[in-house]
């Protein structure tokens, strides 16, 4: 089997992307964010397919409850991978580039918050270590874009979870690629 190679997006990417994960305006910004130093956006390839992406989101939270009991820890958003190229380790290899990353830049801690009614995402972040944060859950609002290019944002009542980054390695032959 064919390992997930991960790195950071480019421009050039937004095109690809948007064809296989859909939301081109979500992506957008998502980049844009990423060249003001507000985030990272990570793209996993399979070969020549590209297999999946993530955001990491260095701002503070939009969330109140997460901003006032973690303030500070940036946020894994957006994991998706593509329906045909799941469980193929491809989730795996961005939530542990973005952990490297964060280690490589000292960070001390990573959340996420994942929908209630997702439990296939909430069992792989368990499997990687990431556990309940403790608060309850909270309302979460995803937003998408339509057809005509409204914005449609939609309550989702998330778990939160954290990671201590302690006992992540950092992984000098990934992290070189995002300095």
């Amino acid at each position: 089997m064919t390992e997930p190679s991960v790195r950071r997006a480019h421009a050039t990417d937004l095109k690809p992307l948007a064809a296989a994960l859909g939301d081109r305006q979500l992506l957008d910004d998502r980049l844009r964010r990423q060249r003001q130093g507000r985030g990272m956006l990570f793209v996993a390839w399979l070969g020549n397919c590209l297999a999946g992406a993530v955001y990491l989101w260095l701002e503070e939270a939009e969330e109140p409850p997460i901003t006032r009991h973690l303030p500070g820890v940036p946020l894994i958003m957006h994991l998706a991978v593509r329906p045909h190229l799941r469980n193929q380790g491809v989730g795996k290899a961005l939530v542990e580039t973005v952990e490297e990353y964060l280690v490589a830049r000292g960070h001390e801690q990573v959340a996420l918050a994942v929908r209630t009614d997702n439990a296939d995402a909430a069992r792989l972040y368990r499997r990687l270590g990431y556990r309940d944060w403790g608060y309850g859950t909270i309302v979460c609002y995803a937003e998408t874009t339509l057809a005509n290019g409204l914005i449609e944002r939609v309550e989702e009542p998330c778990h939160v979870m954290v990671k201590s980054l302690a006992e992540v390695p950092e992984q000098a032959a990934r992290v070189v690629a995002f300095r």
